[in-house]
């Protein structure tokens, strides 16, 4: 058996250099599972239509460790993070863009579990992969793999979700349980205790949100619940709008695993990563309804009405249990690096 006939169990630098072994990689692993009409052209840009309407574009990296954790994976991540950033903008995501950084050494059979995890999470969100690319670097020079996505969607002309639609009285509600994706990382990096308990939320939100902002015009504006928490999503919406806001700690969902892990650890929820949560702030009126149509859904079971809009200067608050006030602020300092 010569050279090119060998079969190889992990990432070889030779998989990077654009012949032979990459075109194996492509096609054995990319195109088995990213295969559509748009990127088996495999031109050096993706060329496709679009509705009429406006377009958003996002993009991301994702470095999570560890790659594969309790409820997902860096593949399922990438997907995800990117279809949500579309979602929660008013936007209905169309296709990705997805580039990786892959270690020489990286499992074979790792990389294949990946690029399935991320076609499972595309189908789920309906979305296409449309173009990529791949890199390999030398031993030590990364960890694993990493991936970045970029994300096209198209939103109706008339779509206006934005901190500078707040007012006095709105509610703030979110989609369920806060906080299970930081722990289920923290999790499978440390023995805590937790394992079957805690499983990461990684989830794609755009169906749920699309029908969210369907059905309810009272939607004002929308945010990604990902690194820094609801505390540091909210507090960035506080301050842009120009008023504050007030969360109750008595209303905060989250899991009992959660609240005794970070109990133990010294962490807080409303600052640890989510990845299939977001935030809302809709007309009072529609509150109702809003949570409704948030529980009809698998990803909205949990949603609640966490806080309220008031007059004020761009400040949070916390309503505690105990019946005091505390201002929240922004992150300083990540508590858990590398979460996404």
């Amino acid at each position: 058996m010569d050279n090119q006939e060998k079969k190889h169990d992990s990432v070889l630098l030779a998989h990077g250099d654009g012949g032979l072994l990459t075109a194996e990689m492509i096609n054995q692993i990319f195109l088995k599972y990213f295969s559509n009409s748009v990127l088996e052209q495999l031109s050096d840009a993706a060329v496709f239509t679009v509705p009429e309407g406006r377009l958003a574009l996002t993009t991301d990296s994702f470095v999570v460790a560890p790659v594969f954790f309790p409820g997902g994976d860096i593949g399922k991540l990438a997907v995800c993070g990117t279809v949500n950033d579309l979602a929660v903008s008013g936007a209905h995501p169309l296709y990705l863009a997805a580039s990786f950084i892959i270690e020489e050494g990286f499992p074979l059979a790792d990389l294949e579990r990946v690029a399935s995890s991320m076609a499972d999470a595309c189908r789920e969100a309906r979305v296409a992969v449309a173009t990529g690319d791949t890199k390999v670097v030398p031993r030590g020079q990364a960890d694993g793999i990493f991936i970045t996505t970029t994300g096209v969607g198209v939103l109706a002309n008339e779509t206006d979700l934005g901190p500078h639609r707040m007012e006095p009285g709105d509610v703030v509600i979110v989609n369920g349980n806060l906080g299970d994706h930081g722990l289920a990382i923290l999790s499978a990096r440390e023995t805590l205790g937790l394992e079957g308990l805690i499983t990461s939320d990684c989830a794609p939100l755009n169906r749920l949100i699309g029908l969210l902002l369907e059905q309810c015009p009272g939607v004002k504006m929308m945010r990604d619940l990902t690194r820094g928490g609801l505390a540091t999503a909210a507090k960035e919406i506080a301050r842009a709008g120009g008023r504050d806001i007030f969360l109750s700690e008595e209303r905060l969902p989250v899991h009992a695993a959660v609240r005794g892990g970070t109990e133990m650890l010294g962490l807080d929820p409303l600052y640890l990563a989510n990845e299939g949560k977001f935030m809302a702030i809709v007309d009072p009126g529609q509150a109702g309804h809003a949570i409704n149509l948030l529980r009809q859904h698998p990803y909205g079971l949990n949603a609640a009405v966490v806080g309220e809009v008031r007059n004020g200067e761009g400040q949070l608050y916390l309503e505690t249990a105990l019946g005091g006030t505390r201002i929240l602020d922004l992150l300083a300092g990540s508590p858990l690096p590398r979460i996404c």
